[in-house]
């Protein structure tokens, strides 16, 4: 029988994966922990990450000293928080790509220079938004 599609209904043993993490705070401890060993990694193992927090976090400071109005304070710091989101994104696409093949291959480059592009953009914003606050 296959499984029911009823979202109301809970899944069948055979579907839940064994990772799949458990409700309460047990789940939300895991989740800082995962989330912290994310962080390490970045700062270990990626150096796009730390440039971008080198040049980031002193903008993010400025910004309150910069800014008329604490609103654009914050759509400063804002646009260079998505920076190291969309960096961090993308640095798992290159990690997931590589541990799958390091040999090329079409999908795997065009997921890489996707989530590059997805950097790019997010640089091309934050650059625009400090611009436009700065000089309106």
């Amino acid at each position: 029988m296959p499984p029911t599609l009823d979202p109301a209904s809970k899944p069948l043993p055979s579907e839940v994966s064994p990772y799949k993490s458990h409700d309460g705070l047990h789940r939300i401890w895991a989740a800082l922990r995962y989330s912290g060993a994310g962080l390490r990694a970045a700062l270990s193992y990626e150096a796009a990450f730390r440039q971008e927090l080198f040049v980031g976090l002193p903008l993010a400071v400025a910004a309150w000293w910069l800014a008329a109005t604490p609103l654009q304070a914050m759509a400063l710091i804002a646009v260079v928080v998505l920076v190291w989101i969309v960096e961090l994104l993308n640095s798992a696409i290159e990690a997931v790509a590589d541990a799958v093949s390091t040999a090329p291959h079409p999908l795997l480059g065009r997921a890489k220079d996707l989530g590059s592009a997805a950097v790019m953009l997010s640089i091309a914003l934050a650059a625009a938004t400090w611009v436009v606050v700065l000089c309106a």
